[in-house]
């Protein structure tokens, strides 16, 4: 099934959320959104779901993470992430495998934009959380995470994107990134690959992303 952008009509800044649905219902990410749990409840019963079974957390920056605990209250899912959250159940690593809706995916660890970043690559889906975008106001067909504040680095941000098309498959067609639109490369000139590659180039320029950096 295809993912349901949960947050997609949030009046807030906040990061995309993707309910997808399957043997294993899961949620990328939580969001800033109040009242997400109202709108995941109506898209499970729309999809004849009998629960959400699990979230995981690409990284904790607040606009990720504000709405779990709205999320596991109403839900109860194990929630997965790769640092320690008083709501992790399952620590996640570079290399784990994990089913996303019905989908294996891949967990790739890549920090730059936060310490704690990861990656879920699948055979036909990229969640690629805030690491690389399509559009997210500084370029419009292939973007990179900001890199400019405390903590963050421009490069293991540029490695992290190095690692994801070492092991992203070539049959990979969709990405759901946490800002921005998602790409599908069926709707779109490039293929995703093609996306991530435009991205690389414009983070290795070294150059500011934004004007005030």
């Amino acid at each position: 099934m295809e993912p349901i952008a949960v947050t997609a009509d949030a009046e807030e800044f906040t990061c995309n959320a993707y309910l997808v649905v399957g043997d294993a219902t899961t949620l990328v990410d939580a969001g800033t959104m109040p009242g997400v749990d109202d709108v995941i409840a109506d898209a499970l019963d729309d999809a004849g779901a009998d629960g959400l079974d699990r979230v995981v957390v690409t990284h904790q920056h607040y606009d990720h993470v504000e709405e779990l605990d709205a999320v596991v209250d109403r839900f109860d899912p194990r929630v997965f992430a790769y640092a320690d959250h008083p709501h992790r159940d399952v620590a996640l690593e570079d290399g784990d495998e994990m089913l996303v809706g019905n989908e294996p995916c891949d967990v790739v660890y890549t920090p730059g934009h936060a310490d704690d970043h990861v990656s879920l690559v699948g055979e036909e889906r990229l969640y690629s959380g805030d690491v690389v975008v399509y559009n997210d106001g500084a370029f419009d067909d292939g973007s990179f995470g900001r890199t400019d504040m405390d903590g963050q680095s421009r490069e293991r941000l540029i490695e992290s994107l190095h690692e994801i098309l070492d092991r992203m498959p070539d049959t990979t067609e969709a990405m759901f990134p946490g800002h921005g639109d998602a790409y599908r490369a069926a709707d779109g000139p490039d293929t995703v690959r093609e996306v991530i590659e435009r991205a690389t180039e414009r983070a290795e320029r070294r150059e500011p992303k934004y004007p005030d950096e």
